[in-house]
């Protein structure tokens, strides 16, 4: 049940680090693979790091923001194009989490950041760009 308590902050500041852990997790199973001998257990402990944060984002996007702070608008609303707006970048960093989860490509992790910053600025702001 809801618990009526939010803390929005708190919920951007931990998606912000689970973003800085992806980076590490990828940085460091790069770095492992490219060694002479690899350390498999190693890069499976930061492959599954990786992907931990990247479901721990996608969680608080979908359980707490999409389903509890994002309230419906009306489509004839004014407020209904920021809405959108809102929504669409939360979709976008879920697609972002999965490219991570895929891969230890960097783009993603530059993708979720420009994402979170995008759309900290519009939630906080109540904008209706």
């Amino acid at each position: 049940i809801p618990c009526g308590i939010y803390d929005d902050p708190a919920r951007i500041a931990a998606i912000a680090e689970n973003i800085t852990t992806i980076e590490k997790s990828m940085n460091q199973i790069n770095e492992l693979s490219a060694a002479e001998k690899p350390d498999y257990n190693q890069i499976v402990r930061w492959v599954d790091n990786k992907e931990l944060h990247a479901d721990d984002t996608m969680e608080i996007v979908t359980a707490y923001f999409m389903a509890q702070r994002l309230k419906p608008v009306v489509a004839d609303s004014p407020a209904y194009t920021g809405y959108v707006r809102k929504l669409t970048l939360l979709h976008n960093v879920l697609v972002e989490c999965m490219k991570a989860k895929q891969t230890t490509d960097l783009a993603h992790v530059e993708a979720l950041r420009s994402l979170l910053a995008e759309f900290k600025a519009a939630y906080f702001a109540g904008d209706t760009k």
